[in-house]
């Protein structure tokens, strides 16, 4: 066990949860429906990331959540802060060391299609790595060669799907496109990854599905749309915008989330 594990579940004590949720953009908030939280700084546990970008706490967080314990991850390592898309291994290893089996992601990203708009929330069912790179590239083993045709677990998606019916909200679904940023596409890119089957785009999520994938872990992803891709609406793309308009698209995930885990995690 790594030593960032080894203190995880000291800190944790009788709580094992199996289900970690990294938050994105706008979903900060959620820790605060947590019963007994259990706070641990990303600083306290070795080898997880500092990560530089506004609005990413770097925080653990642990505790109940709708009646399932589970762990919270308030801010994550980007590939473009580091040049490493292997930047949050090691907490993910952690997770999977302390006892987490599934790992829900979410993230914010800007839509190709006009029919999912700024504030809307986005299931994703595949992806497409388009960054030039992958975590697992070093890896010495042939571990390495991870099966990627159902990345994203088909039960936990059916799952999130039913949640969303009965919280009353819409849950589009697609596939999110991953560019390592940090500028924003160009408009002609994105007229290429709606050629080539894209449906958002974004800086992140890709390497930890990876990661998760290696691992062992099942997966989820949910995208908030913030905007729209480049040269589908008037102006320039900025992330000022793109921290406005997550907690719109954060509150439906919200409540999506919580209506899935007070379900029970039979999906799990």
């Amino acid at each position: 066990m790594t030593r960032a594990a080894a203190i995880l579940r000291e800190r944790l004590g009788a709580l094992v949860p199996r289900v970690a949720l990294v938050l994105g953009s706008g979903l900060s908030g959620l820790v605060e429906h947590l019963d007994k939280p259990v706070r641990v700084p990303y600083a306290e546990l070795p080898g997880f990331p500092r990560s530089g970008v506004s609005g990413h706490k770097g925080e653990l967080v642990a505790g109940i959540f709708e009646g399932e314990p589970i762990i919270m991850l308030a801010g994550r390592a980007h590939y473009y802060e580091h040049g490493d898309a292997a930047a949050m291994r090691p907490a993910l290893e952690c997770l999977q060391e302390a006892g987490v089996t599934t790992l829900i992601l979410t993230n914010a990203a800007g839509s190709l299609k006009a029919e999912m708009p700024p504030g809307s929330v986005m299931l994703i069912t595949d992806h497409i790595n388009f960054s030039g790179t992958n975590p697992l590239i070093g890896e010495q083993t042939d571990r390495r060669f991870v099966g990627m045709s159902e990345a994203y677990d088909r039960g936990l998606r059916a799952g999130l799907q039913e949640a969303a019916r009965k919280a009353g909200e819409v849950l589009h679904e697609g596939v999110y496109m991953w560019f390592s940023g940090p500028s924003f596409e160009t408009p002609a890119e994105i007229r290429a990854a709606r050629m080539i089957g894209a449906d958002a785009v974004g800086m992140s999520t890709v390497p930890e599905v990876i990661l998760a994938r290696f691992l062992g872990l099942k997966v989820a992803g949910c995208s908030v749309i913030t905007n729209l891709g480049a040269g589908m609406a008037a102006g320039e793309l900025s992330h000022e915008e793109t921290k406005d308009m997550a907690p719109v698209g954060g509150e439906r995930l919200a409540r999506i989330l919580r209506q899935f885990f007070a379900e029970g995690l039979e999906h799990v």
